[in-house]
């Protein structure tokens, strides 16, 4: 690993380059599984490269193989590109020009990340015994673009070498800038949507007695709810069951005949997810029946459970730690209940997920504004060290000498 810490200086050499395409990218945000402005630029930006480059058929993914000087195997690094659904309010002199759409959650410095990284390695061929796959994927947030990429054939894109080993990134603006952070097993939760519907008899609010009022029922449900999760669900195994909204009636003196609750559960376990389901629909049915009500429970699965191997994850703690140092690479003793369709990845290949801090400068982590906020800023002085670790990894996987 002698010349992974000149990986650093290289990558801050790139950085007006990263901050060009990360500040084009924020300008112009786009949502879910179509893309075709940010997969253009991303063509664009790696056309000079003597990368295979191709593009999906079914979500506007980019998909860029670099063969390296020996042979090997293959390394995947992957990149979601994906805005969110909500107005800037952050100030910046590049904030999203489209009204109602936001690069909240960094996506826009994945892609330059991964980019640069790119750019990096492809100067390292020497280096590199096999090939890197670099993972350029839209539709993160809710679109499950993972699983279509898996679909057309991510894994088998070099079809005698199959994918043995992947790496990603994500930028947080709540760990202290520049760090490195990451663990085996369980990193992020599952993530499932909960719909109840609960059906009574609507009547004037005056006479109760002549309906059958969905609403203590509905009450009565998202309270139980809580008490499960503390009574019914090991404390070692956890999860969390939030109900967002509940929505019922039309005016103060109207019984309305239904009341809708949706809300979410998480998990760190497959085990837990599936009792969690389970506990789920026996409470929403049996408060419903002991009301004489009916109920329609829906439960929508999203994301898995994203599971860092836990060898590939020393390996990045390993990486980082030589690439910057061990002070900059703390152990997360805990994972997040946050949820990323990388999870599918993992599922398929020995792999991991690390963040990489960029608390805006002047602030501490814990009163930065967090991913998914209009407000978040992420300080672009951590990204060279983001190409640097991408590019990093995949040498270390790659090493001739492996």
């Amino acid at each position: 690993m002698e010349s992974q810490p000149n990986l650093l200086t290289a990558a801050e050499h790139l950085q007006d380059r990263t901050l060009d395409l990360r500040r084009r990218l924020h300008r112009r945000p786009e949502l879910g599984l179509q893309l075709p402005e940010t997969q253009a630029a991303i063509m664009s930006e790696l056309a000079d490269l003597e990368l295979d480059l191709r593009t999906g058929s079914s979500v506007s993914s980019v998909i860029g193989v670099l063969e390296g000087a020996h042979p090997g195997p293959t390394f995947l690094l992957r990149g979601d590109m994906d805005a969110l659904p909500l107005t800037e309010d952050t100030g910046l002199d590049f904030s999203s020009e489209i009204p109602g759409a936001m690069h909240a959650c960094g996506h826009d410095t994945h892609v330059a990340m991964l980019a640069g990284a790119a750019r990096l390695l492809a100067g390292r061929r020497a280096e590199i015994a096999g090939r890197v796959l670099f993972m350029f994927q839209p539709g993160e947030e809710g679109f499950h673009g993972a699983r279509f990429m898996l679909e057309e054939g991510l894994l088998t894109t070099v079809a005698d070498a199959p994918v043995s080993g992947a790496f990603a990134l994500h930028i947080s603006s709540t760990f202290a800038s520049g760090t490195v952070h990451t663990r085996g097993g369980p990193f992020l939760a599952s993530e499932d949507r909960i719909e109840i519907v609960v059906t009574g008899r609507g009547g004037h609010a005056s006479a109760p007695h002549h309906a059958n009022d969905p609403i203590p029922a509905a009450c009565e449900i998202a309270l139980a709810l809580q008490t499960m999760v503390t009574r019914r669900v090991d404390v070692f195994d956890p999860a969390v069951v939030t109900i967002g909204t509940i929505a019922a009636g039309t005016t103060h003196n109207v019984i309305p005949p239904t009341a809708t609750l949706r809300g979410t559960m998480r998990t760190l376990s497959a085990t837990s997810r599936a009792a969690v389901r389970e506990h789920v629909r026996r409470i929403a049915e049996g408060i419903a029946v002991a009301h004489g009500l009916e109920v329609h429970v829906e439960l929508t699965a999203g994301y898995p459970v994203t599971v860092n191997d836990d060898t590939m994850a020393t390996t990045v703690r390993d990486v980082a730690s030589h690439l910057l140092d061990s002070e900059r690479v703390p152990l997360m003793n805990f994972p997040i209940m946050g949820a990323e369709d990388w999870s599918y990845v993992l599922e398929k290949v020995p792999g991991a997920m690390a963040f990489l801090g960029a608390c805006p400068p002047g602030l501490e982590p814990e009163n930065a504004a967090p991913n998914h906020s209009n407000l978040v800023i992420f300080d672009e002085a951590a990204l060279p060290t983001g190409v640097a670790t991408y590019a990093a990894v995949a040498l270390d996987a790659l090493s001739p000498l492996s």
